[in-house]
């Protein structure tokens, strides 16, 4: 419903509407709008709306794929910084990576086979001083794998 109402040279559009508004009756709202064109003010009551405060369970984390590094864990061996050296003696920097495999082991503490990522110098001192010495010494545990 529109009534208009004129004050001096203005006129006054207000509109009410017949259904009921939630609104805080301590602190009630009336919004203006002036036309530029002829100058009528229009207002209604505009509800006060609270929005309710959603808790956040947990923050946002990032579904990232677990990367294999390019370490061996048995030796430690990890990629070199080197220079790349043309004909004209211009030297550029690269990275020497180690030459990590993946092989299955036999255990022999377990009866089974192991899949490790290790370096082909693992593997030789594996082949010399067997695979439990190894893994004990680089702190391994074996069971888990």
């Amino acid at each position: 419903m529109a009534t208009l109402a004129t004050v001096g040279s203005s006129s006054v559009l207000r509109f009410n509407k017949t259904e009921p508004l939630k609104t805080n009756p301590s602190s009630p709202f009336l919004g203006f709008v002036t036309s530029q064109l002829s100058g009528i003010k229009i207002s209604c009551n505009l509800p006060v709306v609270v929005a309710p405060l959603k808790p956040i369970s947990s923050p946002f984390t990032p579904a990232l794929q677990p990367v294999a590094r390019r370490i061996c864990p048995f030796t430690g061996k990890k990629a070199n910084k080197a220079n790349k050296v043309s004909f004209s003696n211009h030297k550029t920097k690269k990275l020497q990576f180690v030459n990590l495999q993946y092989k299955k082991v036999w255990w022999e503490a377990g009866k089974r086979y192991v899949k490790l990522r290790l370096s082909t110098k693992a593997l030789k001192t594996i082949e010399k001083n067997g695979l439990d010495a190894v893994a004990k010494k680089a702190g391994i545990d074996l069971r888990k794998e």
